[in-house]
């Protein structure tokens, strides 16, 4: 028997364990202290009212012999009718027309992150930007497959172009982004396209924040740019749109207009999902189902309006400052540059210590995020403004 010997590749800690084993640390250490965290992407706001109304009706189903539902409808890898219009209709509203067999339900986007490389050999080079969500390389590094960098950073705003002298088979790009909060208009998603279809590469395009973008100018959903359906797969999320981090619904994309070696990329992940995967409960797929309706668009729009108080909260701490950083606008996050020349988890520590305050040091994400410090805005509106009062007085004067 052999193991896998592409895990001792992988570094030993996931970020996040790292930011947690030294939070709990610290409060170990200093139980008089009130911690505050702007770590973790993870939402706060409870579950819409129309998304429980939903998903109470479908617990009260499965009580009656008459209502009762097992597996999900085989022939859409277990999803229920009812969600796959919503997302349709979802779809629809920014102007991309799908069929229901071209939607795959999940049990969210982290997952299909990973698992959407079932279908691709590993003699494939792939291609993530850096910084970077680390699900996109550690997946690949168990796999075994070459990997390769493009460089986001200041001077690019932290949204790298394709670069003409590089070949690359798999694409990974975020939109808005984890970590950075940066967000590509649809002029640069269109180089991208062009890049892929050039190189008979595809896309693996993470819409997981595509709620929170404002902007006109920016893509809500690659499929917006022409000639995506040829070369992109997208993946989507529940957790932060309707805050289903812990209840964990998501839905991948795979237009049947995408085609490599003359065979349909679609029909290969609907192999895989049907061998491998059983399927989303009943009661989370009514509860997602109701998410994109008007009321549901409603209440959710109020969430995502309470996050973004947040993070423009955090931007105009950050601004008062005039310390650098992307997202906030368009996006959850906020990358800021560290004050003092500072490497990533020296401030880390310098936060945490002298205002008890927790981020996301930016060298977890790669090479590129030293010197960089990551803050989400999901934390309670009455902790964002405690943090920033705290940053502000620790930093005022001195960044």
């Amino acid at each position: 028997m052999k193991i896998n010997g592409n895990f001792l590749n992988l570094k030993d800690s996931y970020l996040f364990a790292t930011v947690g084993r030294k939070t709990a640390a610290y409060r170990a250490a200093h139980p008089e202290k009130e911690v505050i965290r702007l770590s973790i992407g993870d939402v706060t706001l409870p579950l819409a009212p129309v998304v429980i109304a939903a998903m109470h009706s479908a617990v009260e189903d499965l009580a009656h012999r008459e209502t009762f539902k097992g597996y999900g409808p085989d022939q859409y890898c277990y999803a229920y009718e009812p969600l796959l219009s919503s997302i349709r209709a979802s779809y629809a509203q920014k102007g991309v027309m799908l069929d229901a067999d071209e939607i795959f339900v999940s049990d969210g986007a982290k997952s299909d992150c990973g698992n959407i490389l079932d279908i691709f050999s590993v003699d494939n080079t792939v291609l993530v930007p850096d910084p970077v969500y680390p699900v996109y390389l550690d997946t690949n590094v168990m796999a075994g497959r070459r990997v390769l960098f493009a460089d986001a950073n200041e001077q690019n705003g932290f949204l790298p172009m394709p670069d003409p002298s590089v070949r690359a088979d798999i694409i990974y790009i975020c939109s808005p982004n984890n970590p950075t909060g940066a967000a590509y208009s649809r002029e640069q998603l269109k180089a991208w396209v062009a890049y892929a279809l050039a190189c008979d590469a595809v896309i693996l395009y993470d819409a997981a924040y595509e709620h929170f973008i404002s902007d006109d100018a920016l893509a809500r959903s690659i499929y917006e740019v022409k000639g995506a359906e040829e070369c992109a797969i997208e993946l989507c999320s529940y957790s932060k749109t309707a805050g289903f981090t812990g209840v964990r619904c998501g839905y991948t994309v795979v237009p049947k207009a995408l085609k490599r070696q003359g065979v349909m990329l679609n029909k290969l992940w609907a192999r895989r999902q049907s061998t491998k995967f059983n399927g989303v409960s009943y009661v989370t797929q009514m509860g997602a189902a109701a998410v994109f309706t008007p009321e549901g668009e409603r209440q959710i729009g109020e969430n995502l309006a309470y996050y973004r108080r947040n993070a423009a909260v955090i931007s105009a701490c950050l601004d008062s400052l005039g310390i650098w950083y992307t997202g906030g606008k368009n996006s959850p996050y906020i990358w800021m540059k560290c004050p003092f020349n500072m490497d990533s988890w020296t401030f880390f520590d310098y936060l945490l210590e002298n205002a008890n305050v927790v981020g996301t040091p930016g060298s977890g994400f790669g090479k590129n995020g030293e010197g960089f410090f990551r803050l989400t805005a999901f934390g309670t509106a009455e902790d964002t403004a405690e943090a920033c009062a705290r940053i502000e007085a620790l930093l005022k004067d001195k960044a």
